[in-house]
């Protein structure tokens, strides 16, 4: 009896055990291996499972580490880590506040825009908030900017790490979806920008309907004029429109000399053709620059060569990382591992890469990939028991019968992240929730746009997971962008170095106050992915059937004639039963006209032929 009930409770039971482990404070990486591994010895001596339950396990712990899309991790973080302690943000802060600053609301958009960049650069939250709190903070607070908004502005573009490639919540949710990260990658690129559009959208809104809340900066804070008193923004304004010329050019022309260069018979994908845009915009602007500062010809501003030589090269190695993932040039690993070189090599030229800094770089990657590494390895040790008692059967039973179907999945999934978000950390989630979600959504979602592959139907539910995890950060009371920004932000009144006014402490309630806005904003994204999926999967190819004549062009088989219409519907005149061995396998029955074969219809049809033979 009391096997029975064990037998029918198992999973439940095993969710209150990690339940009750959590709780105790113990690591979660172990608590997950320790629960799987406890009540699978528990389900083996009750009989529920064979002795022989664990034998696989070394096998799936040995593939883990042999993951070749996990690299992919390392490289990004240490890539993130070299740009960031290099003095990236700071440089790109002082000079995107420069640009935007004469404008209502110009550096609560300066760090919506340098959190994206840093975003792509950085990929980690922490880095971003951090440095962006240090450095805009005070700036803000400086010049009058309401504590709300400007609290609010740093957390949120701080969180657009998850959203943006490369981003490891990318990396790990394709992962766990057992996806391409490349196609998880393009289809997070454009909701990622387009979020970014709607920070700026709201601060424009803010400034038109309450000015005095984000005042503009005064003369004496614009360090970069000219000679004769003007800001420069007119020779900048000059070098986007040459730059912006030069990559729509490009863009019309992309697709002919890349299927030329590459040898594909398909259109390039819209993502790539941005990309590579940007990517050439981006080293004209820079070349530009740098002629002006050989030939000392003086056309480009103070302004207009600082914006270059700062914003320019972190750009172009972001594109670069991308463009050759999109491309299908490199996989997300080697792109990552060029993408670290390319760190390595801009921290040389700013003469800023030392021992100590480079030390500090893989202490902090070894720790990053180590932290991840031991949470999947734990997942897996749960996950292994889960499914050997029918747990994923359960979890798929709980959520098909689930009113409203799939739009009814997919709710209350993301009501599931987002409150589980303000608790635990991204990781965990991806790792013990993902897995158990993805065999119901792979099954639910398909069915539920038309025309919608099981790969699109993926990569669209990844990147809704993705924003709403992103929502996690800026969620009250543990929302991770607010703590980052807590550690940092003036907790007690002080004296201003630049006007000697006091300034008063950043309270707690104003950065929990600031994020309430930023986080309807990313509900309102993820609700426009939900109803626009082809937002995502808009440049992905429909699995459409092929032709012979295209399997044969696929596969170079230049030698073997694609059959035409009338030969594959004609039988041949030598309807003997000898075959021919060397016949290719297209001369062979269709797999379709054997599955229309009824063997029972036939075995009967046979019987009665003969009875009719036997007949005088």
């Amino acid at each position: 009896m009391q096997t029975t009930f064990l037998a029918q409770q198992f999973v439940p039971l095993m969710f209150c055990g990690l339940f009750a482990f959590l709780l105790t404070g113990f690591p979660v990486a172990f608590a997950l291996a320790a629960t799987g591994l406890g009540f699978g010895f528990i389900g083996m001596e009750a009989g529920i499972f064979p002795p022989s339950l664990f034998q696989a396990l070394p096998l799936r712990i040995f593939g883990i580490m042999q993951n070749d899309t996990l690299l992919a991790i390392p490289f990004f973080t240490f890539m993130g880590i070299i740009l960031e302690r290099s003095g990236m943000a700071e440089d790109l802060l002082e000079t995107v506040g420069q640009v935007f600053g004469p404008l209502r609301g110009g550096l609560a958009i300066a760090v919506i825009l340098v959190g994206a960049l840093l975003a792509a650069t950085t990929g980690v939250v922490a880095a971003a908030v951090i440095s962006m709190g240090l450095i805009s903070l005070p700036i803000m607070l400086r010049y009058g900017y309401n504590r709300v908004i400007a609290t609010g502005a740093i957390t949120a573009s701080g969180t657009l790490a998850q959203a943006i490639p490369p981003s490891l919540v990318l990396i790990v949710l394709a992962d766990q979806l057992g996806r391409s990260v490349g196609d998880m990658y393009a289809g997070a690129l454009l909701p990622g920008l387009l979020l970014v559009g709607l920070y700026i959208v709201f601060v424009v809104i803010v400034a038109l309907v309450k000015p005095a809340w984000v005042p503009a900066l005064p003369q004496e804070a614009r360090i970069y004029r000219e000679a004769n008193g003007s800001s420069g923004h007119k020779s900048l304004l000059v070098l986007v429109l040459i730059c912006a010329a030069v990559g729509w050019s490009w863009a019309q022309v992309h697709d002919t000399l890349m299927t030329r260069w590459l040898e594909r018979s398909i259109p390039s994908a819209g993502d790539e053709i941005v990309i590579m845009t940007l990517t050439l915009a981006s080293i004209t602007g820079l070349v530009l620059a740098l002629l002006n500062r050989i030939t000392k010809m003086g056309l480009l501003s103070r302004l207009a060569e600082q914006v270059t030589f700062v914003l320019m090269p972190p750009l172009i190695l972001i594109f670069l990382v991308l463009g050759t993932i999109f491309l299908g040039v490199a996989t997300p690993t080697e792109g990552g591992a060029m993408g670290a070189l390319g760190a390595l090599i801009l921290a040389i030229g700013k003469k800023r890469l030392s021992m100590p800094l480079l030390n500090q770089a893989l202490d902090n990657t070894a720790k990053l990939a180590t932290f991840v590494l031991f949470i999947l390895i734990g997942s897996t040790v749960f996950s292994f028991t889960f499914n050997a008692a029918d747990g994923h059967i359960w979890v798929e039973h709980l959520f098909t019968d689930m009113p409203g179907g799939g739009w009814g999945f997919l709710i209350v999934v993301n009501l599931l992240v987002f409150v589980l978000g303000m608790f635990i950390d991204f990781f965990e989630i991806a790792f013990i929730v993902l897995p158990l979600l993805a065999p119901v959504a792979e099954k639910i979602l398909p069915g539920l746009i038309p025309g919608m592959t099981p790969d699109m139907a993926m990569i669209w539910f990844g990147v809704i997971i993705a924003m709403n995890l992103q929502t996690s950060f800026l969620t009250p009371p543990f929302g991770f962008a607010l703590f980052y920004l807590r550690s940092v932000a003036a907790k007690f009144d002080y004296k201003d170095r630049v006007t000697g006014k006091t300034i008063k402490a950043v309270s707690t309630n104003e950065i929990y106050k600031g994020s309430i806005a930023f986080i309807v904003l990313q509900l309102i994204m993820v609700a426009a992915i939900m109803t626009f999926p082809s937002l995502v999967v808009g440049n992905m190819s429909k699995d459409k059937g092929l032709s012979d004549a295209a399997v044969m062009e696929q596969l170079q088989m230049h030698d073997v004639e694609p059959l035409t219409e009338t030969e594959q519907t004609e039988p041949p005149e030598d309807s003997g039963t000898a075959t021919d061995s060397n016949a290719p396998a297209a001369l062979e029955t269709p797999p379709a006209l054997e599955e229309e074969i009824d063997p029972m219809k036939a075995m009967q049809e046979a019987i009665a032929k003969d009875a009719k033979k036997a007949k005088p």
